[in-house]
Order: structure tokens, then C-alpha cells, then sequence
């Protein structure tokens, strides 16, 4: 199939890769000159595991290829996926501008029948008001698409090869179709294509990434409550999520969600349910826990040095970006303690294998870049865990105490065992645990 995909952010440049290797002739579209630039000379701009091979193979073999021309890849597509970026505006609600930009560029340059697929993270009705904006441009028929992705950072390539669903939104017999075939070869193993309604497809995605966030705040709620009890929320976890009906996954207490997707569309369906008049009351709850978590190991360091207070103290971060095997540091909690450390006049040393270039064009020069993790301890009055990367899980204990000025760590994702935290001789605050002092 002749496949267009406009926008090469991290979804549009997932999806058409992978659309790439199964044999589609995918051209991804994008109107940042320096972007497509930079993806013909094979700069992937994004760190996602395993996307860069996968780009320069498909180059490489006359499936993929890359241009600002977005009239042509109208032209030149019969499945058309909008994929461009929908951030949050300043009330919350999703800004649709270029969603709706796009739309009528397609309108304007359609030569003939086309199936357009929502790809972006859309409110319910942006279906609806991206058919009004081609079909008032154009007298060639349209058939519009919900396709929402469910694609988790560092994993990306595997989630949209081997997809746990494929949700679809269809009004057509045509369109169902032609994404069935489309979608086939990602779903031989047996998991589902899911068809609905276009609206039921809108609201998938939004419900599926709300109740994560619910689960990650609930078990961060339950992380403090075990704290104030004596408990031990890793096996709080593990007893709870063994219950068949609940599951253990997103039960891992940490410093609060981030990235792209959470923190926006948990604002951006608070802001649809208050357009229909509704007021969706956990989710503000969620929303405000996951707020008060990402100042909860600030706080846990203000009262470890108190009553002298940080200022002049040198603070080691391990781990910048908001999870493991991306360089996102959008919402990532790490930015509130960064930033809540250097207003309370400390140093902070920091190191991320992946996201230090997006840490430096947030903090600037204000803190100390380290290349190697180690570095970040040295003459450290405390170490913060932030990300739970591999190389963090089994670091060299005698060679850290041996570098910071004091044995101090602070573990926001419960990496350590407490026992060997204290024979090691250091003081240990994880979460939801036993803190060793």
C-alpha cells in the first residue's frame, strides 16, 4: 500500500517505519525543514530503541522516504495518517491547531479517494471536525479514522510490531477493511483489531492512559501510607497485584508520572469531561497526588538536612529523563527536584545515559553535567535515584561511599535492598520502606 504519514514526532516516525517494514511505501511528511533534512542524511531525532536501524533499512531499501512537501504526500497516499502534535493549551484541552491545519491541506490537495486516520491523541469530535475541514475543501470522497496508538517509550518498535490491540474507529465498510489488511501482519499471533465507533475509538485512549495514571498515583498514595504504618509497599504490591482481577502492572510506587502522554491527556479529558458538563472527580485526584509526589523526595532531602537546609550541599541525581530507555524529559519529576534543589541553594550533579542534551537545553548551565554515573557522586552530599535505568540497579556501593562526602541515597524507585543499604553503613530512604538512619 501507498502509506502517508504527516508528522515525524515520535509517533509519526514509529508508525511510519514499522508501516515501512512490512512492506508498505510509506513517505512521512513533516513541515520542520531541519528535521527532514536531518532524517535524509539518517539523524534519527529521537532516542527510541531500535529506531534508527530500522529507519536506514527502509531508506535504504526504497520503502520509507522523507518530505516537507505535504500537498504531495496527499497526493501520492491512499491511507493518510495524521500524526502531528496536539500539546496541551492553556486551559488544559488539547490544541488541535495543527491537527486541523493538516486536515485542510489534504482537503485542498486531495485527487481522489483517500482514507484519513487520526494518529494524533485526539478529544472526542476531532474526527468529526477533521471530515467538516476536508470535505468543505474538496468533492473527492473521504473516509475518516480513529486509529489511537498505545506505544510506551523505550519500547515503541516492539508495541507497534507486536501491538497487545490495534484500536480502530470506523464509519466505513471500505475503511475497515483496507485497515484490517493494513494492520494483518502486526496481529498474526491472535491479538485483536478492535473495531468501533470513530467516538468510542477517541475515548479509548484517553480512558486507557487516565487509568494508568490512576494506578500509578493510587499505589504512589499507598507508598506513604505504608511509610506511616511500617509497612512494606513492595510487598503490599506484590500481594495486591497477584489478585488476578487487578494484575501487577503500573503498582510500582516512584516520584510521579511524566513524559508525553499522562500529564496531557489526564488534563486534556478533565477539560472534555468539564466541556459536557461533567466533573470527573478521581482524575482531578490523580492529578493532584501525581503533583504533590514529584516534590515528595525535595521534601524527604529537606528534612534529612535540616535544620541547616540544602543550601552549599552538593546533590548527585541519577537519572534525568521521566523513565528508563528514552531522553524525554517532558513533566519528568526529576525536573521538580533539579529545580527545587538549585532554589534552595544546593549544587546538583547530574547523570542520564540518555537525556543529558535535553537536560541541557532545560537547565542550561545551572547544574553539572556528569558523562559517567559515578561522577555524580563525587564529594555528593546525597544521591537522588530519579530513573530506574539497568545501570543504576546494581551499582558498586563500596565505590560510591568511598567517593560521596557523605553515605547518603535517596532511591525513588525502591531499587536497593535495605539490609545490605545498612551493613554497607548507609543512610537510606526508599519509598513506601523501611528508611535506614
Amino acid at each position: 500500500m501507498h502509506i502517508g504519514v504527516i508528522g515525524t514526532g515520535y509517533v509519526g516516525l514509529v508508525a511510519g517505519a514499522c508501516l515501512a517494514e512490512t512492506g508498505n511505501e510509506v513517505v512521512c511528511g513533516d513541515v520542520d525543514e531541519g528535521k527532514i533534512d536531518a532524517l535524509r542524511a539518517g539523524q534519527v531525532p529521537i532516542y527510541e530503541p531500535g529506531l534508527e536501524p530500522l529507519v536506514e533499512r527502509n531508506v535504504a531499501d526504497g520503502r520509507l522516504r522523507f518530505t516537507t512537501d505535504i500537498p504531495e504526500v496527499t497526493r501520492d497516499s491512499e491511507i493518510i495518517f495524521i500524526a502531528v502534535g496536539t500539546p496541551p493549551d492553556e486551559d488544559g484541552s488539547a490544541d488541535l491547531r495543527h491537527v486541523l491545519d493538516v486536515a485542510a491541506v489534504i482537503g485542498d490537495s486531495m485527487n481522489g479517494e483517500k482514507i484519513v486516520v487520526t494518529k494524533s491523541t485526539v478529544p472526542v469530535g476531532t474526527a468529526r471536525r477533521v471530515r467538516e475541514t476536508i470535505e468543505g475543501r474538496t468533492d473527492h470522497p473521504v473516509h475518516v479514522c480513529s486509529n489511537p496508538e498505545f506505544l510506551k517509550e523505550g519500547a515503541a518498535i516492539d508495541d507497534f510490531m507486536r501491538p497487545d490491540r490495534v484500536v480502530l474507529g470506523v464509519d466505513s465498510e471500505k475503511a475497515r477493511d483496507v485497515l484490517a489488511g493494513l494492520y494483518e501482519p502486526f496481529v498474526r499471533t491472535g491479538n485483536p483489531i478492535i473495531f468501533m465507533d470513530i467516538v468510542s475509538a477517541e475515548l479509548t485512549k484517553y480512558v486507557a492512559n487516565g487509568m494508568l495514571a490512576t494506578r500509578i498515583s493510587f499505589m504512589n498514595e499507598v507508598a506513604r501510607m505504608c511509610e506511616l504504618f511500617g509497612a512494606d509497599v513492595s510487598l503490599v504490591r506484590r500481594g495486591v497485584g497477584s489478585d488476578t482481577r487487578i494484575g501487577p502492572t503500573f503498582l510500582f510506587p516512584g516520584p510521579g508520572y511524566g513524559g508525553s502522554c499522562f500529564p496531557k491527556d489526564v488534563k486534556a479529558l478533565l477539560r472534555t469531561a468539564e466541556e459536557y458538563g461533567y466533573e470527573f472527580r478521581i482524575l482531578k485526584a490523580v492529578e493532584e497526588v501525581n503533583r504533590l509526589q514529584k516534590r515528595l523526595y525535595l521534601e524527604k532531602l529537606e528534612r534529612h538536612f535540616a535544620p541547616e537546609g540544602l543550601q552549599g550541599k552538593t546533590i548527585g541525581v541519577w537519572g534525568l529523563a521521566f523513565k528508563p530507555g528514552t531522553d524525554d524529559m517532558r513533566e519528568s519529576p526529576s525536573i521538580v527536584l533539579v529545580e527545587g534543589l538549585l532554589e534552595r541553594g544546593a549544587t546538583v550533579r547530574g547523570h542520564d545515559p540518555a537525556a543529558m542534551g535535553t537536560a541541557r537545553r532545560i537547565f542550561g548551565d545551572r547544574i553539572v553535567y556528569c558523562d559517567r554515573d559515578y561522577a555524580a557522586v563525587e564529594e555528593a552530599d546525597a544521591l537522588v535515584v530519579m530513573t530506574d535505568w539497568l545501570e543504576y540497579r546494581r551499582p558498586n556501593f563500596e565505590r560510591i561511599r568511598k567517593l560521596m562526602s557523605s553515605p547518603v541515597v535517596f532511591d525513588a524507585r525502591n531499587l536497593y535492598d535495605i539490609k545490605k543499604m545498612r551493613d554497607m553503613g548507609f543512610t537510606y530512604y526508599p519509598l513506601g520502606r523501611e528508611a535506614v538512619t
